[in-house]
């Protein structure tokens, strides 16, 4: 991902992430992005939900220090792993 992540193309993104009934695992490298919104938060909590419903699971790699403060803010971090490298991310 790239770039800022609000409600102009938080549809989009859910559409992308939303795996339907089968289980998904998603590693989604944020090293790009610039900005997330409450828009974007809603929608990487939807998508951790549905992933976590499906037997799968979403991760975050490559958070800015910024972005990683916003995660940790809002408790994000505390439902989707947070990791410095997709790498890492895959690894666990």
């Amino acid at each position: 991902l790239r770039g800022e992540i609000d409600h102009s193309n938080r549809d989009q993104l859910r559409q992308t992430l939303l795996p339907g009934k089968t289980a998904t695992r998603t590693v989604l490298d944020l090293s790009g992005v610039t900005f997330l919104d409450s828009s974007g938060i809603n929608t990487l909590l939807v998508a951790h939900q549905s992933m976590s419903d499906a037997q799968g699971w979403l991760r975050i790699a490559g958070a800015r220090d910024s972005m990683l403060r916003v995660l940790r803010l809002v408790g994000l971090d505390q439902l989707i792993p947070c990791h410095s490298t997709v790498e890492q991310a895959t690894a666990v």
